[in-house]
C-alpha cells in the first residue's frame, strides 16, 4: 500500500461488544467539527489527536483480530476521503463495518463525498449527540434522535431504513 494516508487514531478497541453487534474491534479515529455538548469523547475533536498509523498499521490490526469493524470517533465523515479507503479495505476482508456520526443521514445523502465515505459501510449510527436526548437504555446510542440506519438497504430504495438488529 503505498502512498498510504496517515489516520490520527485516537485508540482500537479489540473484542468490544458496545460499538455494534457482537465482538467489534472499534477504531476510533480523531477529528470532529461537530462540538455536541456532553460528548462522551471530547479529547477525539482535534484532527491532530492520538498515534499516526497508516492505513496498513491499521489493517494490520484489523486482520489479526478478525472481528467486524466499527469506526468512530471523533467522527469519519470528518475525514471522508481517508474514511472512504479505510472503509474499502476492511470491505476486501470480507467483514462488516458500522459507523458513527454526527452528520444525519439527510446530509450522508445530500453529499457526494459523504455518500462515497459510506458506500462500503453496512450500518451507519447517525445524528449528533443531544445531551437533553441523552438515554442509557437505548442499544448502540446515546440519545434517541440518532438512528441506526441500513446503509445497502437505504441506497438502494431511496428512503431511510432502519437496521432491523
Amino acid at each position: 500500500m503505498s502512498n498510504e494516508p496517515i489516520y490520527h487514531v485516537m485508540d482500537i478497541i479489540r473484542g468490544t461488544t458496545v460499538d455494534g453487534p457482537g465482538f467489534r474491534t472499534s477504531i476510533y479515529l480523531a477529528g470532529c467539527t461537530h462540538g455536541c455538548p456532553g460528548c462522551h469523547n471530547p479529547q477525539s475533536h482535534s484532527f491532530d489527536a492520538g498515534q499516526p498509523m497508516t492505513l496498513g498499521e491499521i489493517i494490520d490490526i484489523v486482520r489479526e483480530e478478525e472481528f467486524n469493524v466499527t469506526l468512530s470517533g471523533g467522527d469519519p465523515l470528518c475525514s471522508p476521503k481517508a474514511t472512504a479507503t479505510l472503509a474499502a479495505e476492511i470491505r476486501k476482508l470480507g467483514l462488516s463495518l458500522w459507523l458513527y456520526t454526527g452528520y444525519t443521514w439527510e446530509d450522508i445523502i445530500e453529499s457526494d463525498l459523504l455518500r462515497e465515505a459510506v458506500a462500503d459501510v453496512d450500518v451507519v449510527v447517525e445524528g449528533p449527540f443531544i445531551q437533553a436526548l441523552r438515554d442509557t437504555d437505548l442499544l448502540f446510542r446515546g440519545s434517541s434522535n440518532q438512528r441506526i440506519v441500513d446503509v445497502k438497504a437505504s441506497l438502494a430504495s431511496g428512503k431511510t431504513v432502519l437496521f432491523a438488529s
